[in-house]
């Protein structure tokens, strides 16, 4: 069933709660107070040719949120949010998003973006994020094109969400600045992290591309930038 909902602390166009076997295509959003579609615990979804457009500084509008649900596929849409273009969060799994255009905005996509493939967790988490693969992405002009960031927050508490079985394959594009892949891990550490056939350069000739590594275990092929600092 469909829900629509537009509440003080999270209005969204369009909710889908509690489906199974979903399909929703050839739709259209414009300019949604906050979120345009939530899915949350669902099971089985479709999701396809859906146009959705918000200005790039709109707050606090994501594209497609998903939590605590699995099995979703997304594909041949287009979006334009101004903030995460897809935002996958806790309990979610088997989440499949392919050929989606996306800018402005943070999440998955990748033209004039803030961030482009982007894992990030809370410093004091717990859980994992794991098994997860971006692959044949390209990039224009991206800020973070590739980033785990598990020092979010200024909170200092210890332990933190476990992140492993990542792979980064078939990027090729531009950086904003000199920010290509940014792997920022707690001290715990990120493991089984792969970058395979990665080409990101510089948009800025004065701002070389570079890749930085903190407590990252795992492995570099055919990348450019180098990342020296994967142990």
């Amino acid at each position: 069933y469909l829900v629509t909902e537009f509440s003080t602390w999270m209005m969204q166009a369009i909710r889908f709660q509690s489906c199974n076997d979903l399909s929703v295509s050839d739709l259209s959003i414009t300019n949604s107070p906050q979120a345009h579609i939530r899915l949350n615990d669902c099971v089985g979804a479709q999701l396809s040719h859906i146009n959705i457009s918000s200005p790039g500084d709109s707050p606090n509008t994501d594209g497609i949120g998903i939590s605590s649900s699995k099995n979703i596929f997304i594909e041949d849409s287009i979006i334009e949010s101004g903030d995460d273009c897809i935002a996958i969060i806790g309990d979610s799994s088997y989440i499949n998003v392919t050929r989606i255009a996306c800018g402005p905005g943070h999440g998955i996509s990748f033209t004039n973006t803030s961030n482009g493939a982007r894992i990030k967790t809370w410093p004091g988490g717990s859980g994992y994020a794991k098994k997860i693969t971006f692959e044949e992405i390209t990039l224009i002009q991206v800020y973070n094109p590739i980033i785990i960031d598990q020092t979010y927050s200024d909170n200092l508490r210890n332990g933190a969400v476990n992140v492993s079985e990542v792979t980064y394959r078939g990027f090729q594009g531009t950086s904003a600045d000199g920010r290509a892949i940014v792997l920022n891990c707690d001290p715990l550490g990120c493991s089984n992290i792969v970058l395979d056939n990665i080409n990101i350069v510089s948009s800025q000739p004065t701002m070389p591309a570079y890749c930085f590594c903190s407590y990252v275990d795992g492995t570099a092929t055919s990348t450019i930038p180098k990342c020296f600092g994967l142990r």
